[in-house]
């Protein structure tokens, strides 16, 4: 039996082909994320991480996973009960008594304990379908039902309580055995105490054979081990057969777990977005080539979900364009435009919604952040030095058709120097076929590319009033020689007209100009 419910025929992997590096953990705040998606559930935190980080490169497969999460959000309470049974047939294994062992008997007892609490989950299973079966329209839960039905019919239910009844050996233990060489036991098998394959006679105790038995002293030790060895030698091909039974189901209940485990967290960060007013879509994802990517409302989905009030969205249409500059006023909200971007791709390649009323872009096949970074405290290296490193370590992973996402990247020197540095590894990017979203001050290097106004390049601008005050839309336009610090500063250092000293100033420094 199998769940597909992430791949439509095949289990779940890792993905090895969809790259990330640790950067997007950390710069995209995906910890944010993944804590509001498992609601203080350890294991639906590792799912969702894992499969978030293991993105599809195919639209169709996307597709397939976005159809069962709209089959998850339209009927929540069936899929968190699906849920609750998986969880129910690994939390009642805790309550064994005693370890598996190595010999035969004990490899028995342990199987069929773990049998009989997995098929009581499986009528469970059984049930559900049953009820719930009609209300969903996906193809990867419509095939689930089914499968349950037909592979869980009550004949099968019937045979295997027949079996474990007898297994469990309360009637006693019935083996055949040939002498060998030496007179020693050889071909052991274990046979059926069941009173169908005896006759009428022998069933009312009347007219049977002559049989031979014999008593062990309660305190013959070696008798025991003697006998002990006998019943495993029995039992062996019982015990191995059952456990790979056992270990068969137990994968069943394991990966369906898992899967389902993605699509509750999936609902849970759904409900607080939709509770909150948040807009939510399913993405439309488009092949890798020409890159592209078209939104209207698109919200920094970690920021909305650590603040009470509802947060600014963003329209964007950069389809056809493998770079796009970002640059504009301080504190004008580019960085979160700038997660916002790649939060969506990772939600939607992973066959998530993503926060916004409209979504369609390029599947990429990877993703790669490069965020400025606070000063090493240790002093080992630079800021620009760092900074290298990690662009180093990407051109080591990326490949082709890949996204990278920097801010404020290569500021640690001066501008000329920072500016040259951007430029190249830019340039690099591009020709690569990688697309590039690049939040800047640094006027030189977007005038630069500005000017050589290639069709390719998308510029964008974070809004200022002319009162100075930010609207945190990031909407199309030229860069500008100035992010308007002097805005922030009148902010900070003057109150009612009059001037306040900063702490550490001899005298009030002038406005930047």
């Amino acid at each position: 039996m199998k769940a597909h419910l992430l791949f439509k025929e095949r289990d779940f992997e890792e993905s090895s082909s969809f790259r990330v590096d640790e950067g997007p953990v950390q710069d995209l705040e995906l910890q944010t994320l993944l804590e509001a998606m498992a609601e203080g559930d350890k294991f639906l935190f590792d799912t969702a991480g894992k499969v978030l980080l293991s993105g599809l490169d195919d639209p169709e497969a996307i597709e397939f996973r976005q159809a069962i999460l709209r089959d998850c959000i339209d009927h929540p309470d069936t899929v968190r009960a699906l849920y609750d049974v998986t969880q129910a047939a690994f939390e009642g294994k805790r309550y064994f008594f005693g370890f598996p062992s190595h010999h035969p008997s004990g490899i028995l007892s342990h199987a069929v304990q773990s049998l009989e609490l997995y098929f009581e989950q499986l009528k469970h299973l059984r049930r559900i379908a049953d009820e719930h079966a009609d209300e969903f329209q996906s193809e990867g839960f419509t095939a689930l039902m089914e499968m349950l039905v037909r592979e869980l019919d009550d004949d099968y239910f019937r045979v295997i309580d027949s079996h474990l009844r007898q297994l469990r050996f309360r009637g006693g233990l019935l083996l055949s055995a040939e002498l060998g060489v030496a007179n020693k036991g050889t071909a052991y098998v274990l046979r059926s105490l069941s009173s169908r394959n005896r006759g009428w006679k022998a069933r009312v105790g009347i007219g049977t054979g002559p049989s031979y038995s014999f008593e062990l002293h309660p305190r013959d030790e070696a008798g025991a081990r003697a006998l002990s060895k006998v019943r495993d030698r029995g039992i062996n091909l019982v015990a191995n057969a059952l456990a790979q039974s056992m270990e068969h189901v137990q994968s069943f209940f394991a990966m369906l777990r898992f899967e389902l485990a993605f699509y509750v967290s999936c609902v849970n960060v759904h409900d607080r977005l939709t509770t909150k007013g948040e807009p939510t879509c399913m993405p439309t994802a488009l092949p890798c080539s020409p890159p592209g990517l078209f939104a209207r409302d698109l919200l920094d989905v970690c920021l909305t979900l650590t603040v009470n009030d509802r947060v600014v969205g963003n329209d964007l249409d950069t389809e056809g364009k493998a770079l796009v500059m970002i640059t504009g006023a301080n504190s004008g909200g580019k960085s979160t435009f700038l997660r916002s971007v790649g939060l969506a791709q990772l939600m939607m390649q992973c066959g998530m919604f993503v926060a916004a009323t409209t979504f369609r872009g390029s599947v990429s096949a990877g993703l790669f952040t490069h965020f400025i970074r606070k000063e090493d405290s240790t002093m080992v290296s630079g800021k620009l030095d760092e900074e290298l490193s990690r662009m180093s370590a990407i051109a080591d992973s990326i490949t082709p058709h890949c996204m990278v996402l920097f801010n404020e990247s290569f500021s640690a020197t001066n501008e000329r120097e920072g500016s040259e540095i951007a430029r190249q590894t830019i340039c690099a990017l591009v020709d690569s076929d990688i697309r590039v979203f690049f939040v800047t001050h640094l006027f030189d290097l977007a005038e630069s590319l500005r000017f050589r106004a290639l069709e390719s390049t998308q510029f964008l601008r974070a809004e200022r009033d002319p009162d100075g005050n930010r609207s945190f839309k990031v909407v199309p336009g030229d860069p500008l020689p100035t992010g308007y610090g002097d805005d922030l500063y009148r902010r900070l250092f003057q109150s009612d007209g009059r001037t306040m000293t900063p702490i550490g100033s001899v005298r009030d420094p002038p406005l930047p100009r």
